[in-house]
């Protein structure tokens, strides 16, 4: 995902963690509004925006601070509960060992998930939350990916995968395995990614097969993750509407940033968020996917330095 000078500053600490290390990554001045990255899956990490936007971030005031959740990603190798609990203690020891009273939050994905209830838990630690192609309901999402995938194989006259979709509409949309199965489709039909990537978006993604961290890590599931939180949590049937109303009463900003191409959402749920959190606080961007951060980055750092508390 990227050419471009990436690491003005760059600063690595290691954070313990009851008796664990877990490495975080952070750039910029620690003078500047500090905002924390969570990165998607669960399974995934935080290394395509870190190579790709964290320091171009910093470099219009913010304090970026990124790292990869107990048990996943470069932190694999740490014994973990995979638990919300286990995941808001982590945070509160980074805000610790870097002293922070309050941050923004920028959950990227199910990283938006995890930062919503941490505010929603710790709304004193919180300047804003950011949701970038976050789902508000795990439900809506599938159907909506259901939605899609068959009207795509309906055109191509597609009897196989017409016939998957129709075995899994009829299984528990609450399982895993329906979650797993239902992603899988919107990989397979490019739901993720923009169909006409601007040259910036392709000279970013062009990292992807240059940056040798970027080529290990850029394709790492770890689907015991999935696994670990789908039985602690539940997390496929979770719903944010009423705790994103919550913050919005203790007058938390909440703001969201979706592409027209995520495959994820249709108009309908970015409406819903609209009228939720407020028209202006959404950024609903052509030619972008998933990666906001990556399909339209200039896009994405203006919509918020313009809404910098």
């Amino acid at each position: 995902m990227k050419n471009i000078p990436l690491i003005l500053i760059f600063v690595f600490a290691s954070l313990m963690v009851v008796g664990q290390d877990i490495a975080i990554q952070t750039f910029g001045k620690t003078t500047d509004q500090p905002i924390l990255f969570l990165h998607g899956g669960p399974g995934y990490n935080s290394v395509a925006f870190e190579k790709t936007t964290a320091a171009q971030l910093s470099e219009n005031g913010f304090f970026v601070i990124s790292y990869d959740r107990r048990g996943e990603g470069r932190s694999d190798q740490l014994k973990a509960a995979y638990t919300f609990e286990e995941t808001f203690a982590d945070i509160l020891s980074i805000y610790a060992q870097l002293k922070l009273e309050k941050a923004s939050l920028l959950g990227h994905s199910f990283g938006g998930i995890v930062a919503t209830q941490f505010a929603e838990k710790h709304p004193d630690k919180i300047i804003d939350l950011w949701l970038v192609g976050a789902p508000i309901s795990m439900q809506q999402t599938f159907k909506t990916i259901i939605a899609s995938a068959k009207e795509i194989y309906t055109e191509k006259n597609d009897t196989v995968n017409l016939k998957y979709m129709t075995m899994l509409e009829n299984m528990d949309s609450k399982s895993l395995e329906y979650s797993s199965y239902t992603f899988a489709h919107a990989m397979q039909n490019g739901f993720y990614s923009p169909k006409s990537p601007s040259a910036e978006a392709r000279a970013l993604y062009q990292l992807f097969s240059t940056d040798s961290e970027l080529k290990s890590y850029a394709s790492k599931m770890d689907y015991k993750v999935p696994m670990g939180f789908w039985k602690n949590e539940k997390y496929t049937s979770i719903n944010l509407t009423e705790s994103l109303q919550d913050l919005k009463n203790k007058n938390i900003a909440i703001y969201g940033l979706y592409g027209k191409e995520d495959g994820l959402y249709d108009t309908a749920q970015i409406d819903a968020l609209k009228a939720l959190i407020g028209s202006n606080n959404v950024l609903y961007a052509d030619h972008c996917s998933h990666n906001f951060f990556i399909d339209q980055q200039k896009m994405f750092i203006d919509f918020l330095v313009k809404n910098t508390n």
